[in-house]
């Protein structure tokens, strides 16, 4: 693509490790700081209700790294744009900044 420094490898990882990881993250943030109810939220994301539980208790997307603060701030737009309250943010956005956070994540 141009323009892109994109490379199957590392976001096929993303995608794997880190993606469950930041959904976790987001999915708290909609719960616990937007006051959004689990069942609202795993209608909003298309997945059950027993997977935003297991979010939330921390059973799916390890959650061990350190945000960097560009992608705490992307983590916000998308609990943002999930609870309906305007904003985009693609996976593209998601996977460029974790990059820059781990370049050698393969």
């Amino acid at each position: 693509m141009k323009g892109h420094d994109c490379d199957i490898m590392f976001c096929d990882t993303m995608a794997r490790r880190i993606l469950p990881c930041l959904r976790a993250e987001m999915v708290c943030r909609l719960v616990q700081k937007r006051g959004i109810s689990q069942s609202d939220a795993a209608r909003r994301l298309g997945v059950s209700r027993a997977a935003v539980s297991q979010y939330m208790n921390r059973k799916r997307g390890d959650t061990s790294f350190e945000l960097s603060p560009d992608l705490d701030i992307l983590l916000d737009r998308w609990a943002e744009a999930v609870a309906g309250n305007g904003g985009t943010i693609t996976l593209c956005d998601l996977c460029r900044c974790t990059r820059k956070r781990f370049p050698d994540l393969h």
